[in-house]
């Protein structure tokens, strides 16, 4: 092993080794085998928690956008520490869903908009037109906010 230091604030281990015969170097991560998560859909099913899942939603969506797969990794880990701070075992798909959506609005817009235009299943233009008003007017007052904590 070359170096080994904690990440995601704590609840994982990096460890950065190297292969003995070919020298090859890599990283892996070690977490915390919490209690398993399940998922609760809306038809009632349920399913294991995977952060992959989430993981590829958001990979999906962003393509093509400037979003680095570290900041998804720490979008990612904030909403599973959300979910089992929240939940003990048993969480709604919405849940989930609508934690995504409240981390891509902050990381980006375009990415914000293709995931909830799958997630939400727009029937029309007036309900993807409704979720652009929304966050346009989120982002005015964001960035509002922004402009008055710099001035002062």
């Amino acid at each position: 092993m070359i170096d080994s230091r904690q990440a995601e604030e704590g609840t994982t281990i990096r460890r950065r080794r190297e292969c003995d015969q070919c020298h090859y170097r890599f990283t892996t991560f070690e977490r915390i085998e919490d209690i398993p998560l399940v998922v609760v859909k809306k038809d009632g099913t349920r399913e294991s928690f995977s952060r992959e899942k989430i993981y590829t939603g958001i990979i999906r969506s962003a393509q093509k956008r400037p979003v680095s797969a570290e900041v998804i990794d720490q979008a990612i880990a904030r909403i599973e520490q959300t979910i089992r701070s929240d939940y003990d075992n048993e969480v709604p798909s919405e849940v989930i869903g609508n934690l995504v959506m409240d981390e891509l609005a902050d990381l980006d817009e375009i990415t914000y908009v293709r995931f909830a235009s799958v997630y939400r299943s727009f029937k029309d233009v007036d309900e993807l037109e409704e979720l652009l008003h929304q966050l346009t007017k989120s982002m005015r007052t964001k960035k509002k906010r922004l402009d008055k904590d710099a001035s002062e």
